[in-house]
């Protein structure tokens, strides 16, 4: 059963790489999956582009585990050697955009919510939620349906973490800053520059670091990646604009971050959201255990996924590796598929 599972999983990916799926546009990519968990005799709902569905003798009085991975991609960059929408299988490599982040373990899970399907007497519930916009950080994405699905314990959220048990992840803030000043003739040296005064905070967010380090993530790390001032060379600028990249560890809050800045920086500072926040699953939790006892290893990621959504306890785990996301010529191992399925199951096993 679990090896044509996996080979209808891959012949889904397929399907998915050829239909344009960029955030927000993914109607026909929800189409097949609604296709795949049909053909496979799954009663499924659908909210805008997310697909969802609950095991076949879903219990309310269980606890419920939530399986979810996303089917939008980001539009293909211009190093694409090869057409992004076209699925092609050259020396074990599954080529095309979407394939590895994360076309891969969102079929590997769909496999897997079908194999734990029809089984009674299970210890958890399972819900699983394809979900869109997750490259955008969306509206329309997993964070909508979490008031339609049932209540959830805890989560798998598939991503390429080469069947690795990612524990943690960094949360994100983005602060739009602007420093101050007053405009005035460059040859007259009268004013106060924005620029220089832009300078002082720069150098600040860039020496500053937060007190405390989190075990499984490291410091809480911010980049200033854009900045733009004044509008031709003879006036002193009046107000100088940029953007930091903040990423947050498990040991603040967005909110505490925010404050921090606050208080250390004479730019005005506005956080564009701060919702996206960190996310972990403490290292004694039983799925945690289950795949270390497989051999997998844990780490803490540095990369965003729909885990900033959840309040609950969540995991990352998929085929794939990260590293390949959102490069030319995207692509996964076809062993990597075979590899998450056969691990999915396994890991899952273990407690249910």
């Amino acid at each position: 059963m679990i090896e044509q599972l996996t080979a209808e999983a891959i012949e889904l990916l397929k399907k998915l790489i050829s239909k344009q799926s960029f955030s927000g546009e993914e109607n026909e990519t929800a189409l097949l999956i609604m296709q795949f968990l049909s053909h496979n005799g799954i009663a499924f709902e659908s909210d805008k582009h997310n697909v969802w569905a609950k095991n076949k003798h879903f219990d309310t009085s269980k606890k419920t585990i939530l399986l979810n991975s996303h089917h939008d991609t980001v539009k293909p960059n211009k190093g694409y050697t090869r057409n992004p929408l076209k699925a092609e299988v050259i020396d074990g490599k599954l080529y095309g955009l979407g394939s590895n982040d994360a076309g891969g373990c969102l079929v590997s899970l769909l496999a897997t919510f079908t194999y734990f399907f029809n089984r009674k007497n299970l210890k958890y519930n399972f819900v699983i939620v394809a979900s869109a916009e997750e490259e955008n950080s969306g509206p329309n994405g997993l964070n909508s349906m979490l008031n339609i699905i049932p209540e959830i314990d805890f989560a798998i959220v598939g991503e390429p973490t080469l069947m690795n048990l990612a524990i943690a992840e960094k949360g994100l803030v983005v602060m739009n800053c602007e420093a101050k000043g007053t405009a005035g003739h460059a040859a007259h040296g009268i004013g106060d520059n924005a620029i220089y005064n832009a300078m002082k905070d720069v150098n600040w967010f860039q020496s500053f670091e937060f007190p405390k380090v989190s075990e499984t993530l490291g410091k809480v790390k911010m980049t200033v990646t854009q900045i733009e001032a004044g509008h031709q060379h003879n006036v002193i600028p009046a107000s100088c604009k940029y953007v930091v990249d903040v990423r947050v560890t498990d040991s603040y809050t967005n909110q505490e971050v925010f404050e921090i800045i606050n208080k250390n920086v004479q730019s005005e500072v506005c956080p564009r959201s701060l919702r996206l926040n960190s996310s972990s699953i403490p290292k004694d939790h039983e799925i945690v255990k289950a795949g270390t006892k497989l051999g997998r290893v844990t780490y803490g990621s540095p990369t965003l996924s729909d885990q900033a959504v959840l309040s609950c306890p969540s995991l990352k785990l998929g085929p794939g590796e990260s590293i390949r996301s959102h490069t030319a010529n995207e692509f996964i191992y076809i062993n990597e598929i075979e590899e998450g399925v056969k691990l999915y199951i396994k890991i899952l096993e273990e407690i249910v």
